[in-house]
């Protein structure tokens, strides 16, 4: 299917529209996948995952060892899928999964994924260059909250779809190289990162529709144009009034969704006082296969 140029009464486009919202209205909760060893996946449960992220690109998992609630075992399952190049970053551990908990070391300290704040709808990676773009996601619950820290995710696809079908310039004026800048990042004094502008949507190589996308309101710069910021209206309002297509999942010890970098976001939380919520996050160049 064609997904750019966007164009009235493509009969491609509308075979696809069906099956997608068949596909979702089916499937509005997704199941959560058992997975016996998740360092050596059965058949069945490698194709429950890759099906799962081929009709909603997410999957909801639940590792049925709790021996194997620990990084090593996440590296092994995510290979298995093929995610295999994991994308550095400043807060990222040695074996480049990021531990998502609440802490105040330097360099973290303005970052809400590091506090018990709620987090915006977001798809990963979208200030990294197109070199570096980030196809597939992952986040392991080693340890939930107490209350709360419930994720949402929404399959960017149908975001595309609901998009379209309000203005189909909508999503051509997404898919211009400089519709969205996320300014440089600068700590001290110092630039971590330069500026990055590129499109929301994109194609990946593999034919796949890609989102780049942050609901942040501060140190974000949309491009200056009707069509972009019509389009980003409809999206805040959107995340105001919720969506049939949301689902909404609440991570326990062992559980973790894979995706191909679909929107996501997360309530507010409160940990215990000796058992911090954390989870692991791998973001990857690949997506599912």
């Amino acid at each position: 299917m064609e997904f750019f140029p966007a164009k009235l009464n493509d009969q491609n486009y509308l075979k696809w529209r069906e099956q997608k919202l068949t596909s979702a209205n089916r499937s509005a909760q997704s199941r959560l996948i058992h997975l016996k060893n998740a360092a050596s996946l059965r058949d069945s449960e490698r194709l429950s995952i890759i099906t799962d992220c081929l009709h909603h690109n997410f999957a909801l998992y639940q590792f049925d060892d709790p021996s194997q609630n620990e990084k090593s075992a996440v590296h092994h399952f995510a290979k298995q899928v093929g995610l295999h190049s994991l994308d550095g970053n400043i807060c990222a551990d040695q074996d480049q999964l990021t531990s998502i908990t609440v802490t105040k070391h330097k360099g973290q300290h303005d970052y809400i994924p590091y506090t018990p704040k709620k987090l915006s709808w977001h798809t990963d990676g979208y200030y990294n260059t197109k070199e570096r773009q980030i196809n597939g996601m992952l986040l392991h619950c080693a340890n939930p909250a107490s209350q709360g820290g419930e994720s949402w995710l929404m399959d960017h696809e149908l975001i595309y779809l609901l998009l379209r079908d309000e203005n189909p310039e909508y999503v051509n004026a997404l898919f211009a190289e400089d519709a969205l800048t996320i300014p440089a990042n600068i700590i001290d004094g110092e630039v971590i990162r330069p500026a990055q502008t590129g499109p929301v949507f994109s194609i990946t190589n593999n034919g796949r529709l890609h989102m780049r996308y942050s609901a942040r309101l501060r140190n974000i710069e949309w491009k200056d144009d009707p069509l972009v910021t019509e389009a980003t209206e409809f999206l805040q309002q959107l995340w105001k009034d919720g969506s049939y297509f949301i689902v909404k999942h609440t991570l326990q010890t062992g559980q973790g969704v894979i995706c191909n970098n679909v929107l996501h976001c997360r309530t507010a939380f409160e940990d215990d006082s000796e058992n911090n919520r954390l989870l692991f996050r791998g973001r990857y160049y690949e997506g599912i296969s």
